[in-house]
């Protein structure tokens, strides 16, 4: 069911859809790259970053469970992670990045812009993973908002998208917290190591963008942390209003 601000937001749109769109093509996202206070990303690279992946994915009690929720993984060796990596390393589309902490150049997990649409602006995070280390940790927090601002801000893309399996509960917590708004479900939408998958749908348009990066400008400020570090009011506590 609609939400009341949801219901405002189309109460005034014709029946024939939305505002006009200007023809244009949105760039791409080939060797994207972003760095702030904690954290960065970069295009990976297989021979460079492998051992870091690696330990970040194997890391920690159950490192298996991981990768639960994903299309690919677990990893065991060098030679798999290296495998896999020569693969992303030649897709056009995801185009994978890997996260880098800015203090020790290690990298802590990877994620990658996805069901890329130039045409009409579109553009998914998708397959993202964060080592034990990185999770909920305010690395992980600035990666994932840096690619954010790279779609939205800097590309100016009219909507990314946030996409999970529907019992991927840390991963539909992770959405509505960086300030996502829920869409629904598609039943049966994709079969994911042999198994039926049910997919949230989760998403930003250019319009919701800028309140969406004034609540991450608010929790990024040096005031919302203290003297050791922790945050004195959450993200999610910014964003949930949005919505």
């Amino acid at each position: 069911m609609a939400s009341s601000s949801e219901l405002e937001s189309a109460a005034g749109r014709r029946p024939i859809g939305n505002i006009a769109v200007s023809p244009r093509t949105w760039g791409g996202f080939n060797g994207a790259v972003s760095t702030g206070q904690w954290a960065g990303f970069n295009p990976v690279d297989s021979d460079r970053d492998r051992g870091d992946l690696l330990k970040a994915g194997t890391e920690g009690d159950a490192p298996e469970r991981l990768w639960d929720y994903m299309g690919f993984g677990p990893f065991t060796n060098d030679a798999e992670m290296q495998i896999w990596l020569a693969g992303c390393m030649k897709s056009m589309d995801p185009i994978f990045v890997g996260f880098r902490d800015q203090a020790t150049g290690r990298l802590g997990g990877m994620g990658s812009f996805m069901a890329i649409r130039p045409d009409a602006g579109v553009v998914e995070l998708g397959n993202l993973w964060f080592g034990r280390a990185w999770q909920r940790d305010p690395r992980a927090t600035e990666a994932l908002s840096l690619m954010m601002h790279h779609a939205m801000e800097t590309l100016e893309y009219r909507r990314l998208e946030w996409k999970c399996n529907a019992f991927n509960a840390p991963s539909r917590s992770a959405a509505l917290r960086l300030g996502f708004r829920y869409e629904g479900e598609f039943l049966n939408h994709l079969i994911v190591k042999g198994r039926s998958r049910d997919t949230a749908w989760f998403s930003i348009t250019d319009e919701e963008w800028p309140r969406v990066r004034d609540a991450h400008a608010r929790w990024f400020d040096s005031e919302n942390f203290d003297a050791d570090g922790q945050q004195r009011k959450p993200l999610s506590h910014l964003t949930k209003a949005l919505w």
